[in-house]
This record gives structure tokens, sequence and C-alpha cells, in this order.
């Protein structure tokens, strides 16, 4: 969710902190007498506050199992540690936890998170690369419930005047940026590259967008001292050598970029969908002036890092059968499309992305769509948040003192490699 913060204003859909329904259930049996029972749902900021008319929907048709919805700090770091922090101690105070899809593998592994049988959700319904983000060695922890995948914006208005297409691939965008934005006076590329989740995402694309992998075998594996992974990383690290990627770009989270391609200072931007209608807002110096397309890679469309939420049932929670079916009503078509229109966040139903009155509104579904279709989940690893500050770390040194992709390599795989040797 780190990266997800930036991303942040549509994007964060999470994180409760307990409520009064947890001195309710001080006195119960753990698991209680049936595994029905109030229940608390914990999640990151919903900023857009739609959240709450969705829980009412359930709490009046379940008056004897309502859930009880406390947002947690704004901050991803804060929702994950104090999650963290309950769950280590065991405590049932959560039972449903609205969890970064990064998330999924780390809370599995270290037993926080049940198991699900996916026969009861209808995952079929959802695009197919979703559901991955939900597994840990073979097995369905959790239940997907927003989705993301990066796009690239572009100054449509620009490239119209100069007669030329939007990127399919890196070369592409590199000789736009290079010699297009110069004469408008504008900067060529960005994306988030200050050390934060963001870089990790970044970096992960564009690694897999050359067809390589920082870790693979669940994380089992150092697998970035690779050719591809070498080409993927060369991408950025020359953008920045040859300064198609401006050095201010190295200090941009989510909110920076956005508000510098809507100030109409940038020719091409990689951001998340919730900056689309920010940038198309009466206000912004671009509305009406840019599109969105996938991501490029090096040979055509590249892949996108998967971003957005799944849900999970605590281990330790006492109403595990009211937990479980609270998710599935939160992934029900209809919550799914208030997700959207209310929340301002991508579902996970594949059927919303191509509805006619959906596509009117958010004109951009049709193009996340096909980003999340070539899609993959971020590093999936026991030791997540370990593996993400050290790529972040070696990557944003590489960037900023300009080292070469050898040495870059060769340090991502020594810090690495520690990481997982200690597994």
């Amino acid at each position: 969710m780190r990266w997800k913060r930036a991303a942040g204003r549509a994007l964060l859909v999470c994180a409760l902190l307990f409520a009064g329904n947890a001195g309710a259930r001080a006195g119960e049996p753990a698991g209680g007498t049936d595994g029905r029972g109030p229940v608390t749902l914990v999640t990151g900021g919903d900023l857009t506050g739609y959240l709450r008319g969705v829980l009412d929907g359930w709490n009046d048709r379940h008056p004897h199992e309502k859930v009880t919805l406390v947002e947690l700090p704004d901050a991803a770091d804060e929702v994950r540690a104090q999650m963290v922090t309950e769950l280590r101690s065991r405590s049932d105070r959560f039972d449903v936890l609205n969890i970064d899809v990064a998330w999924t593998s780390e809370f599995a592994a270290a037993g926080w998170i049940k198991p699900v049988d996916g026969a009861q959700f209808p995952l079929k319904r959802f695009l197919p690369p979703v559901v991955d983000t939900a597994t840990f060695r073979g097995r369905l922890y959790a239940v997907p419930y927003v989705t993301n995948a990066g796009l690239l914006y572009y100054r449509k208005d620009v490239l119209d005047r100069e007669g030329v297409r939007p990127p399919r691939t890196w070369a592409e965008l590199a000789h736009l940026a290079k010699t297009v934005a110069p004469k408008y006076g504008l900067d060529g590329y960005a994306g988030q590259f200050l050390p934060y989740e963001g870089l990790t995402a970044n970096v992960v694309e564009a690694v897999q967008s050359a067809g390589g992998t920082v870790l693979a075998g669940e994380g089992s594996r150092v697998t970035v001292d690779s050719p591809a992974a070498r080409r993927g990383l060369s991408f950025l690290l020359d953008g920045v050598r040859e300064g198609w990627i401006p050095r201010r770009a190295l200090t941009y989270k989510e909110e920076e970029s956005r508000e510098t391609f809507q100030e109409g200072r940038l020719l091409f931007l990689r951001n998340w969908p919730y900056a689309y209608a920010l940038a198309n807002a009466r206000h912004s110096e671009v509305a009406g002036k840019f599109g969105a397309v996938p991501l490029p890679g090096p040979d055509g469309p590249g892949s996108s890092a998967l971003g957005g939420s799944n849900l999970a049932v605590n281990t330790q929670s006492r109403h595990q059968k009211t937990a479980t079916e609270l998710i599935s009503y939160l992934t029900t078509e209809s919550v799914q499309r208030r997700v959207l229109t209310k929340g301002a966040l991508p579902p996970v139903w594949a059927d919303l992305y191509t509805d006619p009155e959906l596509v009117r509104r958010f004109p951009y579904l049709p193009t996340l769509k096909r980003g999340v279709l070539a899609a993959k989940p971020r590093i999936k690893s026991p030791r997540y948040d370990q593996v993400s500050l050290a790529v972040q770390a070696v990557m944003h040194d590489a960037l900023v003192h300009r080292r070469s992709t050898d040495a870059t390599v060769a340090r991502l795989t020594r810090e690495l490699t520690a990481l997982v040797g200690r597994d």
C-alpha cells in the first residue's frame, strides 16, 4: 500500500481500527460458538468515504452480525505496522483485513491469514491476473477486492501537433522525450522515483516488461542478474543519464509527478488511473489535452506491476463464517460497481470494464483493462517489506549517482541474496 498512498486520493481503500464490537466479544471463547457474530473490517484510509455506505447495506441485512469500520491512519506504512502488531500478538481485534496485494505472501507465510475456499467466490468473473495476487504457494489466502495498473499519460495536443502517435516502445518514448519535449519547454518522462514503494513498482515494471524478474520461486531465488532484468534496469538508468528523465523526478512520488503533469510541465507520465480524473478537472492545465495508453516496453506494450488490495480473514477471528460472508458481499458485482462509481477505485470484475455506461463515465477503462491483463504481481516474498526496501535503496542510489547497470545489478544481487538466504 505504500506506493498507493500517493495514488492515494483515489486509490487507497483500506484499513479500520477495531471498535466497539471488540469489547462485546471479549468474554467469548476463541472462535465463537458457531463462527458467526459481529466483525471488524480493518483498512487504510477511505479517502472518498464510499465504504461506510457499502457497509450500511450489509448491516441493514445482518442486524446481529454487524460490521464495524474504523480506519487506520492514511500512511500505508502505519497501516501495515498496526496490522502486523496486532497479528503478531495473536489478537482477534481485526476479523477482515483489507491488505495491499504485496502483503499477501508475507501474511500467509506468517500464518496470520487463513486459506479460503475459492469456490465460495466468483473468481472466474474477475480479471485473471488479480487472482494470482491472492495466492501463496499454490493456495488462495485472500480474495481480490480492488486492482490497479500503471498507465502512460501523454500530452495528446503536443503529439498531435507533431503528427506522431503515443509511444509503444521504450525507444519511441526516449526519442520523443529527448526531441519533442524540449521544443515545448517540457520535461520528457517521469514516474515515481523517490525511495519508497512507488520506486519498487517502477523498477519491477521495467524488469518484467523486458521479460525479467527480481525474485522467483515465491521469493526463494534471486534472479535479477539476467540479460532481461539488465535491459529493464538500463531503461531507467539510461533515462536519467541521458536527461530525458529529469533529475527532479528522483524526488517524485505519485502526487508530485501528477501535479507536474497536470501543471503542463511534462510530456509523459507513468501513474495510476486515479490521476486521470484529476488531470481532467476544471482547473487542470492539461484538461482535454492528454490521453492514456498502456505502458510501453522494449519491443511493444510493457507490463505494469499489479496494485490494489485483497480481503483476508484473520486466523484468530472469532467469527470466521461471518467474516467470509462479508468478503463475499464486498466482492459481488453490485458492490464492485460502487467501488468504481463511488470510490473511484478499479474493480476486479472483468465485465465492468466493458459496460457502456461505465465506459462513458470512465473512458480510460478499456485501456486500464488491457494494462491489468498484461500486468503481473509485484515481487512475491515472505520478506516483501525488506526486499522492497533493498530495491528502493539500491535503485535510488544508482539513479542519483548514475551508477552503471553492471554495478547496480551486482549490488542488488548481493543485498537480495543476503535477505533470501535467511529463509
